[in-house]
């Protein structure tokens, strides 16, 4: 038994939804949506931007850290 038959629980072939009826119920899975309001998406982009400007910064400093360690491992740790 195949892991799509073990999933559904029968042999017994799906049909197909055909184009209309697909359609049909994107529309309805799209009147569900809830869109965020305008404040929300401001608020949201600045959450973001505060988020990934940190996380630049400990990538940024562990670069500079990581770098300067091997550095000084390779040249002895003469005048960096």
């Amino acid at each position: 038994m195949s892991d799509s038959q073990a999933v559904r629980g029968s042999n017994e072939p799906r049909k197909r939804t055909g184009i209309p009826t697909f359609y049909r119920q994107v529309v309805a899975e799209l009147r569900k949506v809830v869109y965020p309001t305008q404040e929300q998406l401001v608020t949201y982009f600045f959450v973001v931007m505060a988020f990934v400007l940190v996380m630049i910064a400990i990538v940024s400093a562990l670069d500079l850290a990581f770098g300067q360690l091997v550095f000084k491992i390779f040249t002895g740790g003469e005048n960096i």
